[in-house]
């Protein structure tokens, strides 16, 4: 595989890292602003919402990175990385509408899901897809914008 051929998913992962140090250092931050020194990891609620925030975003992150890895490797990095940018985009709003209030995380918390559940669904496709076309000949993306009148048949 070229690098040209994933550079923008690098591009969109390392963005991603920048964003999960980002969060860990506002946690940092708020430790010294409320007084909560480690282990603990209860406190004020202002703390505790934005421990809370920043954990989230970090247990998801691994789905986050396989989920864009493969979208763009066995599906298309262009769609990869858009759905990508907006998943991130998503995170970062969600963890300032968190820090602010419990029920400031639900509306970007809804959609980065939507985000994630697309770049799960793009792997999805483009790994039967290839296994399809690698195993049985058949090459379903092809077929399928036949159905949809997007290619002509040859």
């Amino acid at each position: 595989m070229m690098l040209d051929q994933v550079v923008l998913l690098a591009a969109v992962t390392l963005l991603g890292l920048l964003e999960q140090a980002y969060f860990s250092l506002k946690v940092i931050y708020a430790r010294r602003k409320y007084s909560v020194s480690p282990p603990a990891i209860t406190g004020p609620p202002e703390f505790e919402r934005i421990f809370r925030a920043q954990a989230n975003c970090s247990e998801y992150f691994p789905i986050f990175v396989f989920s864009l890895w493969l979208a763009g490797v066995f599906f298309s990095q262009a769609l990869a990385v858009f759905f990508g940018i907006l998943y991130l985009y998503g995170r970062y709003l969600y963890f300032h509408g968190y820090a602010e209030s419990s029920q400031g995380r639900l509306e970007p918390l809804y959609f980065s899901a939507k985000m994630q559940w697309v770049l799960i669904a793009l792997s999805g496709l483009g790994v039967i897809c290839t296994i399809t076309q690698a195993y049985l000949g058949l090459d379903l993306l092809l077929s399928f914008t036949h159905v949809l009148g997007l290619t002509e048949h040859t």
